[in-house]
């Protein structure tokens, strides 16, 4: 069903909840644990989803819901709410306000809503399929790329690809910078690198290893802006992707960007990331 003007307007209301939750613990007594997979969880990413939850469960208990910190919820409506209350936990903890809150709302698979919400700066891109995006409530617009080389590319962190994915990243690397060391990418940002990227700040983002809840939003932020979202290999980003996310500011350089990420040698090797040239990656970009 069409994205109506009460699902943006939840979803907006989820965002206030979230963001009213987290000001108060940010560069303050957070309460950090480390989960299973070794990264950070406070007592902010618990406490707005669970906030986030207790709205949805009361008004659309009918839908599902995916949330980094509690789970799956199935629903019976082919609509699944997905949550990130804060993604960039890091950079939250360090007391940088480039962390977001990402809610989604998915329907057979495909993001058809989507809001990134810095609650510190108290910046919303709010995306939905087949309009435009708005930033603050102003529409905003990707920038045109005449060309790769000197294109501003960023990644949260190779460190956080998965194996084997590194030298890919690094020959895009190479195709943006043209060889100027001093043009290398940005790094951090997590997701509020899309938001920068739908607003005509940045020309591409390349991450690897994301969760539904890591992407599900930025796809209509994107988008809607002009931009395109897709995985390695240029297919739509769903819910059954693997997790190679690509954001390009302008679509007539998905071409050149795909192309780049395949011109990594076999040989190559990064032991600073942890990347070596071989593994699954590879089929990501076959």
């Amino acid at each position: 069903m069409p994205v109506s003007s009460h699902d943006i307007a939840l979803a907006e209301r989820l965002a206030d909840a979230a963001g009213a939750v987290i000001r108060p613990y940010f560069r303050g007594n957070f309460g950090m644990e480390l989960k299973d997979d070794r990264s950070p969880v406070t007592l902010a990413d618990r406490e707005a989803e669970a906030a986030m939850r207790r709205i949805l469960d009361a008004e659309r208990s009918g839908d599902g819901i995916v949330g980094e910190e509690y789970g799956v919820k199935d629903g019976v409506t082919g609509r699944q709410w997905v949550l990130d209350p804060i993604d960039g936990t890091r950079s939250f903890t360090v007391g940088r306000a480039i962390f977001g809150t990402l809610i989604a709302l998915v329907e057979d698979g495909w993001p058809v809503l989507g809001i990134i919400d810095q609650p510190i700066a108290r910046e919303r891109w709010t995306g939905v399929a087949g309009r435009e995006t708005l930033f603050n409530g102003a529409a905003v617009r990707t920038r045109s790329c005449a060309q790769l080389g000197g294109g501003a590319l960023a990644t949260t962190s190779p460190h956080l690809f998965a194996e084997g994915d590194v030298p890919h990243f690094l020959a895009l690397v190479a195709a943006t910078s043209g060889g100027n060391v001093r043009q290398g990418p940005v790094y951090g940002g997590d997701c509020y690198n899309y938001g920068l990227l739908a607003s005509g700040h940045l020309d591409i983002v390349c991450e690897s290893g994301l969760q539904l809840y890591d992407f599900a939003a930025l796809v209509p932020v994107v988008e809607g802006a002009g931009g395109r979202m897709c995985d390695w290999n240029g297919d739509p980003l769903t819910s059954a992707s693997q997790g190679h996310v690509l954001a390009i500011g302008d679509p007539a350089r998905t071409d050149d960007v795909l192309d780049a990420l395949r011109m990594a040698s076999p040989h190559a090797h990064d032991d600073s990331a942890g990347g070596s040239g071989e593994g699954d990656a590879g089929d990501a970009v076959a």
